[in-house]
């Protein structure tokens, strides 16, 4: 392009800055880049099976170190290491897998029986007003792991969605993990449900 002498101008005088996303999320969101989740991305740090799946290791781990709140026959629960809230709990089979239609009757009968006591367990910890409670089923539906079923338990409260999150695009945690566990393990026994402690990845019957 040239101006009015002749002379070819600087194309960035003709420029005009468009917003891709203009009064969405993109307007309002800072960005973080992180190109070292490139690895995870491209599959490099995901699981490959059971020897590296976090929830097949987390079962060998003392309950401290693992963040298990309790341990059934063939599911335990155990507290996420990126919560969205406060408390929140993944319900998980011991068995290495990836849908819910592949679960046993003992299997589907002990993960609504540890939802129901996550539930109690959390009000009468932190008094949440409702809950967040399902799975994402495949990776394209969300699941981070996808090759191990879990079942999400997220506590929610009145205008927990305040202007921190909102306007600040932080969430707040005002408790650290490890507090966070003990409190909950210690009420899960006094509800009466924790069938004792298991160190096998293997359902019942199968260690």
């Amino acid at each position: 392009m040239t101006d009015e002498t002749g002379r070819a101008g600087d194309d960035a005088d003709y420029r005009i800055a468009v917003s891709s996303d203009d009064g969405g999320p993109a307007t309002v969101f800072e960005h973080l880049w992180t190109p070292y989740r490139m690895a995870y991305i491209r599959g490099e740090g995901k699981p490959t099976g059971e020897h590296d799946c976090p929830f097949c290791v987390i079962p060998t781990m003392s309950d401290e170190d693992g963040l298990i709140v309790a341990r059934g026959t063939t599911v335990f629960a155990v507290l996420n290491l990126y919560p969205y809230n406060a408390g929140h709990l993944m319900l998980v089979p011991y068995r290495h897998v990836p849908d819910y239609t592949d679960l046993t009757d003992d299997e589907v009968a002990e993960l609504g029986a540890f939802t129901q006591t996550a539930m109690r367990v959390v009000r009468s910890v932190s008094g949440a007003h409702g809950f967040n409670i399902g799975m994402n089923q495949g990776s394209v539906a969300g699941a981070g792991i996808a090759d191990h079923l879990h079942q999400h338990v997220v506590p929610r409260w009145g205008g927990d969605t305040n202007f921190m999150p909102v306007i600040g695009l932080t969430r707040v945690l005002p408790q650290v993990l490890r507090e966070s566990r003990k409190l909950l393990a210690e009420a899960w026994i006094q509800a009466g449900t924790q069938t004792g402690p298991r160190t096998s990845t293997a359902p019942a019957g199968e260690a």
